[in-house]
């Protein structure tokens, strides 16, 4: 086995897939002769028999169909071995690390990456999820190639396409409220409340305020889908994305209680990069794809 040659493989596998020496032949651009020698090479290699070659046409032994089936795993995985190597000496990204903040909308984010990736097999893209101030230290870390999130727009280290608005929206469940009038609610009055916030996934959070009542009590979710169910549930109230509750502000399910005291607040969602690193070509083209969506965007 020592001795086993790649081209007698393939040369094995070409006469299986093509049917005969001769279409083999006419496939690999070689003659007849060497694909008969290579075949014949590689049975006395293996102290097998793979081919039977007493009828009109070569056709597989039983030992030569078990052993075709590993030698086409083994011939596709070295492709890939090929290709990966390939696509490292280009300097083309294998993977695309990119984080989806927790202001997103999803939806649409997703769908933005699944158009782009869908012709791009040969990198993988790797997408995680951080809220807060996560994404934009995970990018500042050089932990990730990009993030969809708010950004600062005055930092010179970064640069971003704004690619849409999200309302955030206080709510409550039917009956969490003593109060009737829910628009002319003050902070002071929902301060005995609990408020429910999205837990900072970053290692070292800044000191931000995001909603949060000072002096309230409090309970942390790690996303907006949690956040969504315990205020459906009743076990708090707090702001979540206009997106994520429309159907539940629609039927009742959810009630609003923005108003002067408690504003609702929109963010921009937008693609972030950093400025002031190189970016490889996947990456590049990702970036022009997104600005080429934000100009078409109504």
């Amino acid at each position: 086995m020592d001795g086993l040659k790649l081209h007698d493989l393939r040369c094995f596998d070409a006469v299986v897939t093509q049917g005969s020496f001769q279409a083999a032949a006419a496939a690999l651009n070689r003659t007849h002769p060497s694909v008969f020698a290579a075949v014949a090479r590689l049975e006395t290699q293996l102290g097998l028999t793979l081919l039977d070659r007493g009828g009109y046409r070569v056709s597989l032994t039983d030992e030569g169909r078990h052993f075709h089936a590993r030698a086409r795993l083994a011939l596709r995985e070295l492709e890939h071995l090929q290709t990966y190597a390939g696509q490292l000496a280009s300097g083309e990204e294998t993977i695309l690390r990119v984080v989806m903040g927790d202001v997103c909308p999803r939806p649409r984010i997703l769908g933005l990456l699944s158009r782009f990736f869908a012709d791009r097999i040969r990198t993988r893209l790797h997408l995680e999820y951080e809220a807060i101030s996560g994404p934009v230290e995970r990018l500042m870390d050089a932990e990730a190639d990009l993030i969809f999130h708010r950004a600062n727009p005055s930092d010179p280290r970064l640069e971003r396409i704004d690619l849409c608005e999200v309302a955030f929206v206080p709510v409550v469940a039917p009956g969490f409220l003593p109060f009737q009038d829910t628009r002319e609610i003050t902070p002071e009055a929902m301060r005995p409340f609990t408020q429910c916030v999205i837990r900072d996934t970053a290692r070292r959070p800044p000191a931000e305020n995001f909603f949060v009542l000072d002096g309230a009590h409090s309970c942390s979710t790690p996303d907006h889908m949690m956040k969504k169910e315990l205020i459906l549930h009743g076990l708090a109230w707090g702001h979540l994305p206009e997106w994520l509750i429309e159907d539940e502000l629609r039927d009742g399910r959810l009630i609003s209680i923005a108003g002067r005291h408690i504003p609702g607040r929109t963010e921009t969602v937008a693609a972030v990069r950093r400025r002031d690193r190189p970016h490889g070509p996947v990456a590049e083209a990702l970036w022009i794809y997104l600005e080429k969506q934000e100009r078409a965007a109504p």
